[in-house]
């Protein structure tokens, strides 16, 4: 046997750490214990369940607070138009539905459930999350994400474009998430709890019959 250097193995190497960096930019990154105070307010609307997922999640595990814009603020007449468009959509229940969706989505994630993920994900989006599954599975590790609470969901940017409708919504998050090898060692991550913020883009089209709000763009706080 030849005592060449193993070009193949770096090569693999190389590209599940891109992958790596390229998911840690999706699902958003720690950011410790320090949670300064946030300014989040309870809708003061109705809270009525508009539908943004198709399916259910687990309940949160303490009072979730959420941020629905003032009315006369540049977003809340944003999303006044999208009303216009939409007469079924509702700020507070897009808000319940996304926190849903987010739960879901990691969860989905963690597990490799493709055909979840499919779902509530944009064509990029699942492609990025399709290859990072995939380089885990060669690598025989396993993803471990369990999100304890999500102290914050709040509206940060909408955007109506026709009837095209773009809404960022910052999730903070305090969550388990580590990947262990073959034998159950950590790689990455810990088991202690910590705080993640995330700022996750939903797209859809309001004259479509399809209610579902797909993610479409994600970036850490």
């Amino acid at each position: 046997m030849g005592g060449g250097f193993p070009i193949d193995l770096v090569l693999f190497g190389m590209i599940a750490a891109f992958l790596v960096l390229r998911l840690r930019s999706i699902l958003g990154r720690r950011t410790g214990y320090e949670r300064p105070p946030q300014p989040y307010q309870p809708p003061t609307g109705p809270t009525a369940q508009g539908p943004v997922i198709n399916g259910h999640a687990e309940p949160a595990a303490g009072a979730v607070h959420r941020a629905v814009p003032e009315p006369v603020s540049a977003l809340g007449q944003t999303l006044a138009r999208m009303q216009a468009v939409d007469r079924n959509f509702d700020p507070a229940g897009f808000l319940d539905g996304a926190e849903k969706a987010f739960r879901l989505i990691v969860g989905g994630f963690a597990s490799g459930d493709r055909a979840s993920l499919r779902n509530l994900l944009g064509d990029d989006t699942y492609h990025a999350f399709d290859q990072a599954i995939t380089a885990r599975e060669a690598a025989g590790h396993q993803q471990v994400s369990e999100i304890r609470a999500v102290p914050g969901v709040s509206v940060e940017e909408a955007e109506l474009n026709g009837t095209i409708a773009h809404i960022t919504v910052k999730f903070v998050s305090d969550q388990i998430s580590l990947t262990r090898d073959q034998a159950g060692n950590p790689v990455t991550g810990t088991d202690a709890v910590t705080e993640i913020t995330d700022l996750w883009t939903f797209e859809r089209d309001l004259s479509a019959r399809d209610p579902s709000w797909r993610l479409v763009a994600a970036r850490s706080a």
